[in-house]
């Protein structure tokens, strides 16, 4: 297994049977409270990740404390990141989870560096950290310290509701240094989000986080993400969501439409040919020529869900970023060795700090054609 860039030269006989022997690996352990999940107890050589100079993302370091996730969304983007570490990007990724165990003491030390120049640091950007992993290990707590004591400005993304646990935590932070908070949500139907993101808190439980985030005085942004061409983005669902959102008290919405890089896409094509085997046509051609909507859908979705911000009154905020803050949280990274921004969303309502590259921007002044209706223009 390629562990080596993540961990330190150690063994320890306590692996789990059949497990083979990987330089770095402190132990793999499975606990009565989270069945199904194996937990592989890491040290970390690094925890801050720097972004390549000529990506897009409005950040220049992430931080992961976990890889692989809990959540076991079917669409998710970081689901080839696993086959680095010679795991699938299926069930492994669901339940086989990287635990960098010593973070906060590394992070610290790298903080601490004369070099360190208290750049932007994102979390969430790969796999959640607030994923059921973190209620066991707790990492999440010393790195807003270690953050924030060192004066560096951050934001968080996550769809676990965890996070609750850690808003003292965070208001305490956002006295000392810029913080931004994100929630993600994609689906409102309760059968549709069970099949898709078993793992994930219901939209519901999410909503209520953004009121908690919000109540306690902290600016919160909603990823609408992503948005499942011929799923979740008919006029009454979008409505729907959006309302809701507004009526949580989200700072800013940015919509998402979903995009199906190699890893997530043989997943996400084999569910929807089991449950919805008329949308496999199309969704071969919408998603033919690369992983991302192509242009005229972009703009067919933007120009339906403009008019439902205006009625919810999202147009009029100014979106995810903390106090004083002037970047904002993104998600679609692939992964600590290679970071790129979503192609293809849809910053809308103000997620204050993104500069989408030209091909991201929608055409303006294109006609409302519908994607569905007219697939040869696609």
């Amino acid at each position: 297994m390629r562990w080596e860039a993540q961990r330190l030269d150690l063994e320890d006989p306590s692996a789990l049977p059949g497990m083979p022997s990987i330089r770095g690996l402190l132990r793999s352990i499975q606990v009565p409270e989270f069945p199904g999940l194996t937990f592989h107890e890491v040290r970390s050589r690094s925890a801050l990740n720097h972004v390549p100079g000529e990506s897009a993302m409005p950040f220049p370091w992430t931080i992961n404390p976990y890889r692989g996730c809990s959540h076991s969304c079917v669409y998710c983007f970081a689901r080839r990141t696993h086959e680095w570490l010679e795991f699938d990007s299926g069930r492994d990724f669901d339940s086989q989870i990287v635990v960098k165990t010593n973070l906060v003491d590394v992070l610290q030390r790298e903080l601490a560096r004369p070099s360190w120049k208290r750049e932007h640091v994102a979390l969430g950007t790969n796999t959640d950290p607030y994923q059921r992993a973190e209620g066991r290990y707790k990492l999440m707590p010393g790195v807003i310290r270690a953050l924030a004591d060192s004066g560096t400005p951050f934001s968080i993304l996550t769809k676990g509701t965890l996070l609750r646990r850690d808003i003292p935590l965070l208001v305490e932070a956002a006295r000392q240094v810029p913080v931004g908070l994100g929630v993600s949500m994609a689906i409102w139907d309760d059968a549709l989000h069970s099949a898709l993101e078993p793992g994930v808190p219901t939209p519901r439980a999410r909503l209520d986080l953004v009121r908690a985030i919000t109540d306690a005085g902290l600016p919160c942004g909603v990823f609408l993400a992503p948005v499942l061409p011929g799923l979740t983005d008919a006029t009454a669902h979008l409505d729907a969501a959006l309302g809701a959102i507004a009526a949580a008290g989200a700072t800013g919405v940015t919509v998402i439409p979903l995009h199906l890089r190699p890893g997530a896409r043989e997943w996400f094509m084999a569910w929807l040919r089991d449950a919805h085997p008329e949308l496999v046509p199309r969704y071969e051609q919408l998603y033919a020529r690369r992983a991302y909507v192509p242009a005229e859908y972009r703009t067919w979705l933007q120009q339906r869900v403009a008019p439902l911000l205006r009625t919810h009154g999202l147009d009029r905020q100014s979106g995810g970023s903390a106090r004083g803050a002037t970047d904002a949280i993104a998600t679609g990274v692939p992964g600590d060795e290679e970071v790129g921004f979503p192609a293809g969303s849809l910053p809308i309502g103000g997620m204050a700090g993104v500069r989408p590259r030209a091909e991201q921007v929608s055409v303006r002044g294109a006609a409302p054609v519908d994607p569905w209706e007219q697939l040869s223009l696609l």
